[in-house]
């Protein structure tokens, strides 16, 4: 039977390690691909155009709405998130692997209409309270903005019964084990 591409979608609260743990998945996997996601949101230090995210303005990703160049998208901590739909449905037909990172509106998205090639993962934090430390010792928002992803987090984590797997992101290397099982 041929190989079937599947769409490996990890999503998780704000400073919950999602970025570390698809960063050191990626490296163990270096021949699955990394589906990158257009956000209007402005670069933080240390970001990377392209590798992080496609950083496009507002007016351009609602342009892009209007003309359904996106698998999914939504609105997240009042910025824009999307998936471009072109290169996924182009790997997918390729027959090859794909790891998404995205907030839990747009995993179940995808999961819709991707139906079994979708493998959704919540990635949990160990703790809240572990959470509001890690989105504290960030540093990379505003007191109001940590706050806001601290609110969200708290109504993001009461999807994630609709994901077919979670792991929590207490040790990196265990979760990474736990992912690296579900996929195989």
């Amino acid at each position: 039977m041929a190989k079937k591409a599947r769409l490996i979608i990890i999503a998780a609260p704000s400073g919950t390690g999602k970025t570390t743990v698809i960063r050191r998945f990626l490296e163990t996997h270096p021949n699955m691909i990394h589906s990158v996601s257009c956000t209007t949101r402005p670069m933080r230090p240390g970001d990377v155009a392209g590798r992080d995210y496609h950083f496009i303005d507002r007016k351009t990703f609602e342009d892009w709405i209007q003309k359904k160049k996106f698998a999914e998208w939504a609105e997240v901590h009042n910025h824009f998130y999307g998936t471009p739909k072109e290169p996924l449905d182009e790997w997918l037909k390729e027959k090859k692997d794909v790891l998404l990172d995205l907030d839990v509106v747009g995993s179940l998205n995808l999961k819709k209409i991707y139906g079994d090639q979708a493998i959704t993962i919540f990635l949990l934090p160990p703790s809240m309270e572990d959470l509001k430390k890690r989105l504290s010792q960030r540093r990379t928002d505003s007191p109001e903005a940590q706050a806001l992803r601290l609110k969200n987090a708290l109504t993001e984590m009461t999807y994630k019964d609709k994901f077919d797997h979670q792991v929590v992101n207490d040790v990196l290397d265990r979760a990474c084990r736990e992912i690296e099982k579900i996929i195989s």
